[in-house]
């Protein structure tokens, strides 16, 4: 299987709490690896499976958790 990285920019993100809940969130879509999240950037790194995972899944896995994305570079 091949991996992709994908970087998003997250929105909101002020503690801890939010960093692990935006990791976990992530960590649910399907085909998602590993997943990095930091709070300085607010930013998150997530290896997956590009024939299972998409970029709009992912932004919406953050939205849904209530901290906007949006794809950036590396």
């Amino acid at each position: 299987m091949e991996k992709e990285h994908v970087a998003l920019a997250i929105t909101g993100m002020t503690c801890g709490h939010c960093v692990a809940a935006v990791k976990k969130a992530l960590a649910a879509v399907p085909g998602v690896g590993e997943v990095e999240v930091t709070l300085s950037p607010p930013r998150a790194v997530v290896s997956c499976d590009p024939s299972r995972t998409t970029v709009e899944m992912l932004t919406k896995a953050t939205a849904e958790e209530g901290y906007p994305s949006s794809p950036t570079a590396r």
